[in-house]
């Protein structure tokens, strides 16, 4: 695959986002579409991961109410899961949260891919859980 690059989404990209996260969650892993696409959305910053221009990934970063910051929505389309999509994503939501003064990046992750986290550096914490059906790790990153 040719170099991934990572962006912040541009208000005229989030429907390529939204397009990706209905696909990889909605379609693919039957999350009901009213859970997936959701009120924090608006307030979100969204990131877009493009192939030779093609939109291939997406997360989100989001500010929590207690003032965490929060990786969400990491979706990556099937044909392109295990080249580098899903890291370059997380990198540059690192580097935005770093950017603003954020000292680690929190997330939720479906338990069949806690193990990718933890190769980025990310700590699982505390027991399963269940998040639109699907089973959860609560995980954690200092960004120092």
């Amino acid at each position: 695959m040719s170099t991934v690059e990572v962006r912040r989404a541009r208000p005229d990209e989030l429907a390529r986002c939204l397009a990706i996260r209905r696909e990889v969650f909605v379609d693919e892993q039957g999350v009901p579409i009213e859970e997936e696409m959701d009120a924090h959305d608006a307030a979100c910053t969204h990131f877009l991961a493009l192939a030779a221009g093609e939109a291939v990934g997406t997360a989100r970063l989001r500010v929590t109410g207690d003032g965490r910051v929060k990786a969400e929505r990491v979706a990556v389309r099937r044909p392109f899961r295990r080249a580098g999509v899903g890291r370059a994503l997380m990198r540059a939501l690192e580097d935005a949260a770093r950017a603003r003064g954020h000292r680690e990046l929190v997330l939720n992750a479906q338990v069949p891919v806690v193990a990718f986290y933890e190769r980025l550096g990310y700590r699982a914490e505390g027991p399963e859980f269940l998040e639109a059906g699907i089973p959860h790790r609560a995980m954690r990153k200092p960004l120092t």
